[in-house]
Parts: structure tokens; sequence; C-alpha cells
């Protein structure tokens, strides 16, 4: 049921999200051709209107590709500003992409005098602003409305749970989590019930397994989620058997949390359901697409920053004796080890003595130069070569080296799930203060974040969090 209203919902999202993309179009040339002077004549909104199925169809595409049709619990108002701002530039790309291939290789050279098919940037980028700020507000509007109608308890649906333990628990957390669906949880039953009534967070303990009939017939339920461990297995299909008996609907949460940390993903093996455990979704056209935007970003940055490079290297070479660079193994993708590349902050053999070891804010081993590189963070701007390469991403979780990652993944759980993508420059977990010498259990739980959330959304929000926050730490 949950998965049949998820694909309503998000049919109902394609569908408005087509209408409104026209929709801006229209408006935009209404825009451009009404308040700003056009030298060259108005054309026929004819021409334009050829456009339109296009732009529909480009815009539910491109938000596909975003990741915007993936609902996700507890995403944010800025989490879907930036997910719409992202797939509306990418829809106007691939039309404005689209319409020059088709005026350069499939018009005659009439047509294309006649400047068929020229569509105004103006119109573009009033189309860029119109259709954000149209499928913005529409979700808000669909937003409000459903916490209106669920709060009034129109349409709830009434969800037992078979089993109170870590698992029923976690069940009754992501179904009142995700309120706009429409679920109401009336209780749990398990057979700990005869002699504990307390419950869960106010959900109460409504009988034993055994009395399950009667209490869907006397509860008026709906919905039926097992939730037993392992260990009861033959429970579960007794229970199975009684509840399918009564005509509800019958979700069987499978005891593996212990082994998931990423999401989980549904395969068939012709015809046998797999569960395929730490799912990520940079795969296909999502990692090209992220390896296209890191390519263009460091190959950018590189061209630009040629000046204050020199400047930096003559900084490094006038202050100590020693290459500019610095080289050193580190772990990335699939725990395949490359060398990251830096500028040289510390005098040459620093850890002859002492072996590999955490670098300190005071740390003595710097150089006068080095030292003010290392708090500008300056010295990380190399690494952008890396990333050209192909051996890192702008934004990842944070490479290690192979002799820490030897300890960590023996001591910290799902340590190396963080290898699951490329390492970054930055990431989720330094935006948010887990950076340089803080917990590294607290530095894995926002790396597995933004592994299992990603979007160019969010990669967009942690550059610019980046940014402004760097800024922010290094303003004398």
């Amino acid at each position: 049921m949950m998965r049949r209203y998820n694909r309503l919902l998000v049919a109902f999202y394609v569908l408005s999200d087509s209408l409104l993309a026209a929709a801006a179009f229209a408006i935009a040339y209404w825009i451009r051709f009404e308040f700003v002077p056009a030298p060259k004549g108005i054309p026929s909104f004819r021409e334009y209107g050829t456009l339109l199925p296009i732009i529909g169809l480009l815009v539910p595409v491109a938000f596909h590709i975003q990741g915007i049709y993936r609902l996700r619990r507890g995403r944010s108002r800025v989490d879907d500003f930036f997910a719409v701002l992202v797939g509306t530039t990418l829809a106007a790309v691939l039309s404005v992409g689209g319409t020059l291939y088709f005026r350069t290789y499939w018009l005659d050279d009439v047509a294309k005098d006649a400047g068929a098919y020229e569509i105004s940037q103006w119109v573009w980028a009033f189309f860029l602003l119109v259709n954000v700020v149209l499928t913005y507000l529409s979700r808000e509007i669909i937003r409000e409305a459903l916490e209106r109608r669920w709060k009034a308890g129109i349409g709830l649906k009434r969800v037992l749970i078979a089993g109170s333990g870590d698992l029923g628990r976690m069940v009754a957390d992501k179904v009142l989590q995700h309120r706009e669906l429409g679920f109401q949880v009336v209780g749990f039953v398990d057979d700990r019930a005869a002699g504990d009534h307390i419950g869960y967070r106010g959900l109460p303990l409504l009988g034993t397994l055994p009395e399950t009939d009667e209490i869907i017939r006397r509860e008026k339920i709906d919905h039926v989620y097992v939730a037993l461990p392992l260990e009861e297995h033959v429970k579960m299909l007794g229970l199975v058997e009684v509840t399918s008996r009564e005509g509800v609907d019958v979700h069987v949460v499978p005891d593996l949390l212990q082994f998931i940390a990423l999401r989980a993903r549904l395969e068939n093996l012709d015809g046998v359901p797999i569960i395929s455990l730490n799912d990520v979704p940079l795969r296909g056209f999502n990692s090209l697409l992220k390896r296209g935007i890191d390519a263009a970003i460091s190959g950018s940055a590189l061209v630009c920053l040629g000046l204050p490079f020199a400047i930096i290297a003559l900084l490094i070479r006038r202050g100590s004796t020693g290459p500019v660079f610095y080289t050193q193994e580190r772990m990335g993708l699939d725990g395949k080890a490359f060398h990251v590349y830096k500028f040289r902050s510390m005098f040459v053999g620093a850890e002859d003595d002492t072996g590999p070891v955490w670098a300190r804010d005071d740390d003595p081993r710097c150089t006068p130069v080095g030292k003010w590189l290392r708090r500008l963070d300056l010295d990380e701007l190399p690494q952008l070569w890396n990333v050209l390469r192909g051996d890192m991403s702008i934004v990842g979780p944070r490479p290690e080296r192979p002799y820490f990652v030897e300890q960590f993944k023996h001591r910290i759980p799902q340590y190396m799930l963080r290898h699951k993508v490329k390492a970054g420059i930055t990431g989720w977990a330094q935006v948010n203060g887990w950076r340089g010498n803080t917990s590294l259990e607290k530095r894995i739980e926002y790396d597995l974040y933004y592994i299992e959330n990603w979007s160019v959304g969010l990669d967009l929000k942690i550059m610019w969090l980046t940014v402004m926050r760097g800024f922010h730490r290094h303003a004398f």
C-alpha cells in the first residue's frame, strides 16, 4: 500500500511538474516580449509553442535525474528549493542543447536565415526563475494540504505492528515520521504483552500474537507490519496466515537492520526476491553527472588559480628547503589507494622518527608558511588536480591514510562504507564542524548520511557552506 501510494503521489508530481513547466515557459515568453525591448521584433508564440511538449517532458526527466521524485522523510524546505533549482537548470541546459542541435543539423539554410527556433536567452532566464518559483510553491501547497488532511484525521489507514522489540519500534518511528502517507499506528501485538502493556511512544501493547485476528476486527486494522526477530520465524508464518484471512494488507519487515547501514534495494533474480544491502544512489547516470561537474569545476579552478599557485609555490621555496608539493597515499573509492597532492606545509622528513601520526593545529612540524597555509586550508588546493584526474571528487568523505584505515575499520562499525563513493576535498561532515581532530564516529555518521542522500543539490549546498563557513572561520 505504501508503495502504491508513493506511486500515485509521484505520478501527480510528474504531471503537475510537466504542466507547470509548460506554463512557466509561456509566462517567460510573455515577460520577455512584454517588458523587455526586442530590437529584432516580437516572434510569433507559435514558434515558441512548439517547444512546450519538449519542455513538459524534459523537466520531469531532469527532476528524476536529480532525485526529486525519491520521497524522503525529513526533507527540509531548503533541500526542496535546491533540488528544484538544480533540476530546472538541468532541464534548461538540455532544452538549449536540443534546440541548438535541431537548428544546426536539421534546419535548411533558408530557415536558419529566418531565425527559426532561435529562442531568446532572456526567455530561458525567465523560464528558470518562473519554473523554480511555481514548482517550489506547488510543493509547499501540497505539503500544507497533506499536513492539514492528516491532522484532521481524514483518510488515515490504521496500522498494527506485530513485534514490540527494536525492529517493531523502528517501524513505529518511521511511520510516525512519515505522516504525509496518512498512516495511524494503533499499537503493537507481542507475546510479551501478557505482563506489560506500557507500549512505546504512547502506543499500547494491545495483546498477544494469538489474539491478532480478534484485535484486527476490533480495532478495524487496515495494515499489519510483521516485525518479529528471526528466531520467531515460526510465529511469523502463523501470523501471516491469520492476517491474510482477515483481508488486511500484510507487510513483512526483514530482521536485517544490524547489517544495513545505507539504503537497501529489492532486486529480482529470475523471480526470486533478493535484498541488496548498502545500496547507494551514485550509480549510472548520476555518477557520470557528478563526474562532469567535478571535471568542469576543477578544470576551471586550476586555470583561474594559476597565479595564486605560483605565489604560494614561491613562498614555500623561500620559507624552507624541499619540494613545493607533497604527495601522500590515501584510500579512495572501493578501498583503492591513490596519491593525494598538497602544498608542502611541514619540514622535509617530519615523520621519519615518529611514523604516521595525526596532525595538530599547533603542530611543531609545520613550517612558518605551512602554518599559514593550513590555517586557511590553502594546502588542500592541489587536490583539484586529483579531482580532474578522477581520483577524488569536489564533495565526498575526506580520504584517510591506509595506515589509519587499517586501524579504524576494526574499531568503528561500518567505517569502510565511506569508500562507496570517491573521496572529496570537502564534505557533509566538514561543513557541520566534524573536521580535523574530532569524533570519528560522528564523521562516519555524517559521511554515511551524505552517501545515502546524495544529490546534485546537496553537493551544491555543501560547496556553498564550505565557502561561507570558510570565510567566517578565517575572518580576521
